[in-house]
């Protein structure tokens, strides 16, 4: 699993709000505005950030997109033009924020992680995603290029519905890729587990148990990437904020529910391999049960066979049978009768 383990954002001597880089090493930074109402839509791809100015004060519905946060000066400039409180950007640039949702009056602040399975790499990649959803604009801020976002894009672009309403709704909708696309994750997942649980069931190995303790750190970290969730979608639907209309309030409540289908999911998925270490040990168990069985039965074999090698084994002159023609022979089938005798017991006894 991609787990993009950034540094401690916090630097020692710095102020709150003079911690802006986060540790991000600098990157090209992509800008996109898609503004439209219920008549009209255009799309933009910027180069300075001084173009999203003019987007501040119209009566359209924008939305700014940010590509990156390797610049944190022009982020910056888009706060100040937005009126964003200098800690809401220290906290757009610490990618380890937990999911959450603050109201700060004039616009709303949400952050929350974005899963994306790599099909090539078999990894699931954890992207911190943010939003500052204003009166008429929407801002969000991703760590790199690329998104679940496209088919909320190709709703604004169609004159879907999504253009009848405001800023709200396009946070729900984008809210809903996100954890519409969890869904997808989790199938994957499943899929490892499954995978995984055969696999244990019919040769358990060295390489099993480091995929299940690979598998278990990785349901821990997703677990702190959306059990928070619910509490910041809870908070938002049951949020005063006039930003949120009354309207939208239900559309939250339903992603509500499949953030719970989600976590339920993900619980299932944790139990279940934390199952596995006792199905692994239960393996191995079985298979050195089945080893030390053979042993034991060769030995036990083995045995008798011993004892005659070495009664006749002794160097003494006056043994009976030492002179007797067949005595060689006489020995082997002997031997050969309590081999087949033994073995013939063994697997009545259904121990063979």
């Amino acid at each position: 699993m991609s787990r993009y383990r950034h540094k401690l954002l916090k630097r020692s001597g710095l102020l709150p709000a003079e911690d802006k880089t986060g540790g991000l090493s600098p990157s090209p930074v992509r800008i996109t505005v898609l503004d439209y109402d219920a008549s009209q839509f255009q799309e933009k791809s910027l180069r300075e950030i001084s173009e999203c100015f003019l987007f501040r004060d119209t009566g359209t519905v924008t939305w700014i997109n940010i590509d990156g946060l390797g610049d944190p000066h022009l982020i910056e400039d888009l706060g100040r033009c937005f009126t964003i409180h200098p800690l809401i950007l220290e906290d757009i640039f610490n990618t380890r924020q937990r999911p959450k949702m603050e109201d700060l009056g004039d616009y709303l602040y949400l952050t929350l992680k974005m899963l994306t399975y790599l099909t090539p790499e078999n990894e699931i990649k954890i992207e911190h995603i943010s939003m500052v959803v204003g009166k008429n604009f929407l801002i969000s801020f991703q760590e790199d290029i690329g998104d679940v976002f496209d088919p909320v894009r190709d709703r604004i672009r169609k004159d879907g519905r999504i253009r009848q309403f405001g800023p709200d709704y396009l946070a729900y909708a984008l809210i809903d890729g996100i954890v519409d696309n969890y869904f997808a994750v989790m199938e994957k997942l499943e899929e490892q587990v499954e995978d995984l649980e055969e696999e244990l069931g019919v040769n358990p190995t060295q390489a099993s148990l480091q995929k299940i303790n690979r598998l278990k750190k990785d349901m821990i970290f997703l677990r702190k990437s959306v059990w928070p969730l619910r509490e910041m979608i809870n908070n938002l639907e049951r949020s005063d904020s006039a930003i949120i209309h009354e309207s939208t309030r239900i559309y939250l409540r339903d992603v509500y529910d499949h953030t719970i289908q989600v976590i339920d999911s993900l619980e299932t998925f944790r139990d279940m391999v934390s199952g596995m270490i006792d199905i692994y040990l239960s393996g191995l168990s079985y298979k050195m049960n089945e080893i030390m069985k053979v042993l034991t039965l060769i030995a036990t074999i083995f045995i008798p066979l011993t004892f005659v090698v070495g009664l006749y084994g002794m160097n003494f002159r006056n043994m009976p049978e030492i002179d007797w023609e067949f005595g060689y022979y006489s020995v082997l089938i002997v031997m050969a009768l309590m081999v087949i005798g033994m073995l013939t017991y063994f697997r009545k006894k259904k121990w063979i």
